[in-house]
């Protein structure tokens, strides 16, 4: 088969767009977001349905062209769960591989092994209120790095301490920082916050930049 005749990967993606991260441990600093489309995960409080279908077909080149547009330090591919589209895997080492700081923001539900070791993943382990508590992967614990970042979104009082429990039971803070962040509003944020204080939890509480800034707009 000739050069020619191979074919271009392509990827599903739903937006490509520059703004700050709203979370994690970057929070703050200008990000381009790659946000691939599809998810086989349906949990109670997604902001991003609008991710689910659609989207756009393109090159690998295509999508690298895009965010060298902004010229950026650091790349997030987001969803969705990008991991559902298995070229997402060659879209991080490519991302890497042109030097950007690279994140992959993962549902956990999803094999992790194959992720570029340059890449910062940001995993979630779904807690009861989700919905989709049974969809956790916890094998992808042991390919967890110093690096990562392990995320609980917490709805409850219940979620709360499934969450403790996850901690204490596959020792997660020695593996990475953790993350906790309450569904969004106010009262919940605040419970949130008094409950780690009281309990002196080692994790990072943390609550959503861009929901502030912008109100949760598609694009930010």
């Amino acid at each position: 088969m000739a050069v020619s005749d191979v074919e271009e990967p392509v990827i599903r993606i739903t937006e490509i767009f520059y703004s700050l991260q709203g979370e994690t441990r970057t929070i703050g600093l200008p990000t381009v977001f790659i946000r691939l489309t599809g998810c086989p995960l349906r949990c109670g409080y997604c902001d991003t349905e609008y991710a689910f279908t659609g989207g756009e077909r393109l090159s690998i080149d295509n999508v690298l062209e895009q965010a060298g547009q902004y010229n950026p330090r650091y790349v997030t591919v987001t969803g969705g769960e990008p991991l559902a589209q298995k070229n997402c895997l060659s879209l991080l080492k490519q991302l890497c591989d042109q030097g950007y700081d690279v994140s992959l923001e993962t549902s956990g539900a999803l094999d992790i092994a194959a992720v570029d070791s340059r890449v910062m993943v940001v995993m979630d382990l779904k807690a009861p209120a989700s919905g989709e508590v049974s969809k956790n992967r916890y094998e992808n614990l042991d390919h967890i790095k110093a690096k990562d970042q392990i995320k609980f979104v917490i709805c409850n009082r219940e979620d709360y301490e499934w969450s403790k429990l996850q901690i204490e039971k596959y020792l997660l803070t020695d593996k990475c920082e953790v993350l906790f962040s309450p569904v969004h509003g106010e009262k919940m944020a605040r419970q949130l916050a008094e409950w780690i204080l009281e309990d002196n939890l080692n994790v990072r509480f943390q609550l959503q930049l861009h929901k502030f800034l912008w109100n949760d707009e598609p694009g930010h």
